[in-house]
């Protein structure tokens, strides 16, 4: 069985961005900067920064779509260049858990715990049952294939929403969809709903604590969208906004997200890992030294182990929040 590099946890040592390389300067700020005082509460700036295995990532995409699988006390991700599913156990060993996986991108479960992901080579998404079989929740809109489905939720009511941008570095062709979606499929997968298609590049998304609320990234953008969610599960226009904005002049866009259960919002962005108040309110970054934050996962026993991944590594930090645990319960 092949194995990573794995590294002894270290605490990342304070540094800054140079030709967008990492640089240890001990004269530098601390790797966790305060923006505001609430972020105490959340995670201390002194909070150590593990680096737990690299070795991941090509150009046909990074590591990504970190899952904590709790009954057995493991991380679930993509290795998306290389077509295979890592599984890490803390304090153990980081091995392929599966391959080839159609390269794979964003993976979470459904309300009865099966394997849900987002993948790019068979551009669809699908569910793996418990016997090893997958079932398709969804390839095509109107008779169109999709283009590259990129991350995926689901919804406590069991409907899944997810991302579709189009990402391949190959041209498009006349069967193709001519926009990037935003989609929901109903709880039957019967039916298949386009919610939104303004996005240029819509990535990561994830649901309030109380699901009233769906928050979508554009990472060509920089930005991250709320909209309010109606009784019949699609979006209510009106209430797009503009959200948080991660722009800046260091590597770094926002992808993948998620949310505690206070409904604080952490994202990738400009210069490391922001964490948000349910506002929008920039409370703090983690700089933890990668030219990017792929995609972030809550786990361990109490999920307030925050799980991220870069292009080529695996890292974690603790936090004091517990994270929204996956899958979600069903109302």
């Amino acid at each position: 069985m092949e194995e990573f590099r794995i590294i002894i946890p270290r605490v990342f040592q304070t540094h800054r961005y140079q030709n967008s390389k990492y640089l240890n300067q001990e004269e530098e700020n601390m790797p966790i900067e305060q923006l505001a005082p609430e972020l105490s509460k959340i995670i201390s700036t002194d909070e150590p920064i593990q680096e737990l295995a690299d070795g991941f990532g090509g150009d046909q995409g990074p590591a990504e779509g970190p899952l904590w699988w709790k009954e057995g006390g493991y991380l679930l991700f993509s290795d998306i260049h290389n077509n295979r599913r890592i599984k890490h156990t803390p304090g153990g060993d980081t091995v392929v858990f599966q391959e080839p996986t159609n390269r794979a991108n964003g993976l979470t479960r459904d309300l009865q715990g099966r394997l849900v992901s987002a993948e790019h080579d068979s551009r669809r998404v699908a569910r793996q049952e418990a016997d090893g079989t997958v079932t398709v929740i969804a390839s095509s809109f109107q008779g169109r294939r999709l283009n590259r489905p990129n991350d995926v939720v689901v919804k406590s009511d069991g409907s899944i929403y997810f991302t579709d941008p189009w990402t391949s570095p190959q041209p498009a062709e006349q069967w193709d969809l001519t926009f990037s979606g935003v989609y929901r499929v109903s709880p039957d997968l019967g039916t298949i709903t386009l919610l939104i298609d303004d996005f240029v590049v819509p990535n990561g998304l994830m649901f309030s604590p109380d699901e009233s609320i769906l928050y979508v990234n554009d990472s060509r953008r920089g930005h991250i969208r709320s909209f309010e969610v109606q009784p019949n599960g699609t979006l209510a226009k009106q209430s797009d906004k503009v959200l948080i904005d991660v722009n800046g002049d260091k590597p770094g866009v926002p992808d993948g997200m998620k949310v505690d259960i206070e409904g604080n919002i952490y994202t990738g962005g400009s210069g490391g890992l922001y964490i948000c108040d349910p506002t929008g309110k920039k409370l703090g970054i983690i700089d933890h030294g990668y030219t990017a934050t792929t995609n972030l996962a809550f786990g361990g026993d109490d999920w307030k182990t925050l799980y991220f991944t870069s292009r080529n590594q695996l890292g974690s930090v603790k936090v004091n929040i517990p994270g929204n645990p996956i899958p979600a319960v069903k109302k």
